[in-house]
């Protein structure tokens, strides 16, 4: 597997772990009649703010991973895979690694430097494809 491959599925499984990070307090916090019903009323009780910022990152790992996943199959479809572009995909799970504890502690600013990061790594990795 090439190292932009390895990156993005190591990333679709930090989905997955960021999904229980989040699903674990959310239904001690917010009691399973909430978390299993349809959601068509506000819940009663309300979550802790980190628990929030845990499912704000992981609502925002969604919007990135889907740019990285997008960079990934131009590079590997193209066949332009090289030592820059699987440094960028490092580069990138790095940033989504470090941007989950960084968001649910408020770290700021260095959220928005970490996410930014990882978002310019995939920008670098489809105009790389471009050349």
């Amino acid at each position: 597997m090439t190292p932009e491959l390895t990156a993005l599925t190591l990333a679709a499984l930090l989905q997955y772990l960021q999904f229980a990070l989040y699903a674990v307090p959310a239904n001690r916090e917010l009691g399973p009649g909430f978390t299993m019903s349809a959601r068509d009323r506000p819940p009663n009780n309300t979550m802790s703010d980190r628990t929030a910022r845990i499912g704000r990152a992981f609502d925002n790992h969604f919007e990135g991973l889907i740019l990285f996943a997008i960079a990934v199959g131009v590079i590997q479809m193209s066949g332009q895979n090289s030592a820059l572009t699987g440094l960028f995909a490092w580069i990138y799970l790095i940033a989504r690694l470090l941007y989950v504890p960084a968001y649910a502690y408020g770290l700021r600013p260095w959220r928005s430097l970490i996410w930014f990061i990882g978002f310019i790594a995939t920008l670098l990795m489809l105009l790389a494809a471009l050349y």
